[in-house]
């Protein structure tokens, strides 16, 4: 499990490696405050290498939804596979995240 962030113009795009779980959770957490606190504002997870996402995962990402946007910043969520997408739909976080089919779609969304 890896955590990759990339700055693409004003936007930080992390990259997910693996599955975010309750073991690795906390330092995704801290990456993106980390970049939230150095002033990043647009805020964009692929998930294009992730195969799973536990509860703890998820809390997280809600977490971290609700302190960007207490910031004036936003979260947006790219290349769920469709056993991610069948996730977020059956627990209604698809209604919270935006979420792009592609990384160039997410990109363009801000």
């Amino acid at each position: 499990m890896s955590f990759a962030i990339d700055k693409q113009g004003d936007i930080v795009v992390v990259d997910v490696e693996g599955q975010l779980i309750v073991g690795n959770r906390q330092e995704l957490k801290q990456k993106v405050l980390d970049e939230l606190e150095k002033g990043g504002r647009k805020f964009l997870v692929d998930f294009t290498q992730t195969g799973y996402i536990d509860s703890s995962g998820l809390g997280v990402l809600v977490s971290l939804s609700k302190k960007i946007r207490e910031q004036g910043g936003e979260l947006r969520l790219a290349n769920l596979n469709d056993d991610l997408k069948t996730l977020f739909e059956l627990t209604k976080l698809d209604t919270l995240f935006q979420i792009a089919d592609t990384r160039e779609r997410a990109l363009e969304s801000f």
